[in-house]
């Protein structure tokens, strides 16, 4: 089958890789018709997530027709069916599973005792994302092997369309969480950091979940654009200060909550205070956008990660995050949770997460899409690639 594959910094190829086989009775065989380029790709395009391999097969937003489906998941999965994969593995069965932590089963991930060295303890299996959360192949493919697959992946109501629901694969769930973990009253103002994909989901979350007032950051034109339309207040962090413009906009008062939608490659606003102290910071780890985070947040409120990082970060501002009382949630996203409520919200009309999608495209053009997404040209937003035409 073909695939996109991973061939070290800045070097993404489309080939010819082993075609997936049931490996456990728990398994199925999809046939990709949709799948995504995510924002946290771009850190393993990057380089920046340590444990890849040569030929490694990217991508975990995935959905597809089922093909083949192994004994131990036939009461839950048929030949035909349409699902949406999610890009965290779980067992169904572990106690991180069975309180919903479902991105921290403690089964999935094949190379456990290499992350707990890491992390302390193993949490789940991931597609397409390293070495330490298992080296599974991800399904930027034409065919995908799908563990536990009794518990994970949601069929597709009739009439859907793949991109309506593509994104309950990962970011619509991620942005959802995001958004639940700010604890939103009808009364509260959510600062959200970052208008990409996550962002501008996490947008529509907020104001779902009953916020008053949501005010998003970027300096994309594009971004800041639909984030506006999306029902967000806009700030362009180049303009002057995000401080100053938060302290203006909120009357003084501050944001409630604010969600950090950008994670370890964040560049920084211009007044950021260590941004001239960049060089001594781990080239894997740069929390400019979390110590906005931390600096926009009114004293008590509470201050959401949905952003991705890997290792240990140097230069987070400890001071204000202590002296303020801030709170911090963070997480993989536990999607199977969601799965069904977000889905009802999509048939019902609530939300069509597709209108974060600008480009499109099959696998051969992954490669030339990867880098368009990275460098944010064309008024690219969000790729969705079509593996089997």
């Amino acid at each position: 089958m073909r695939a996109l594959t991973w061939h070290g910094r800045g070097d993404i190829r489309c080939e010819t890789v082993p075609d997936p086989k049931i490996e456990d009775a728990r398994d199925c065989i999809i046939k990709v018709t949709s799948c995504a380029i995510c924002g946290s790709d771009l850190h393993l395009m990057g380089g920046f997530v340590p444990g890849m391999h040569t030929h490694d097969v990217l991508g975990h937003e995935t959905m597809g027709e089922v093909v083949e489906v192994g004994a131990g998941a036939k009461h839950k999965l048929s030949v035909g069916d349409r699902v949406v994969v999610p890009f965290t593995i779980a067992c169904g069965e572990c106690r991180q599973c069975k309180w919903s932590n479902f991105s921290c089963c403690e089964r999935t991930n094949p190379n456990g005792a290499m992350q707990a060295k890491l992390y302390g303890y193993q949490v789940a299996g991931l597609y397409g994302y390293g070495e330490a959360t298992g080296r599974i192949p991800g399904g930027q493919a034409q065919y995908l092997r799908v563990p536990m697959a009794d518990v994970g992946p949601i069929k597709v109501p009739e009439g859907m369309t793949d991109e309506q629901v593509l994104f309950l694969s990962d970011i619509f769930p991620t942005a959802y969480q995001a958004a639940e973990h700010c604890e939103i009253t009808p009364e509260d103002t959510i600062l959200v950091l970052g208008c990409g994909p996550v962002g501008l989901l996490a947008i529509r979350s907020a104001l779902m979940l009953g916020a008053k007032r949501v005010i998003a950051v970027d300096t994309v034109p594009e971004r800041l654009a639909l984030a506006k339309k999306s029902g967000a207040e806009v700030i362009d962090f180049n303009a002057a200060p995000i401080q100053e413009q938060v302290l203006e906009l909120t009357h003084g008062k501050g944001p409630d909550a604010v969600i950090e939608a950008v994670g370890m490659e964040s560049h920084g606003s211009p007044e950021t205070l260590l941004e001239k102290a960049e060089n001594l910071i781990s080239s894997m780890e740069r929390p400019f956008g979390l110590n906005d985070a931390i600096i926009a947040c009114r004293p008590s409120g509470i201050v959401s990660l949905a952003g991705v990082f890997v290792g240990p970060v140097a230069g987070v501002n400890m001071g204000a995050y202590v002296n303020k009382g801030l709170t911090m949630k963070t997480g993989q996203t536990n999607v199977q949770r969601y799965l069904e409520p977000l889905m009802k919200r999509i048939v019902d009309g609530e939300i069509d997460p597709s209108f974060i999608i600008t480009h499109r495209g099959g696998l051969e053009d992954g490669p030339e899409l990867y880098k368009t997404f990275r460098d944010k040209k064309d008024g690219c937003i969000k790729v969705v690639l079509h593996p089997n035409g």
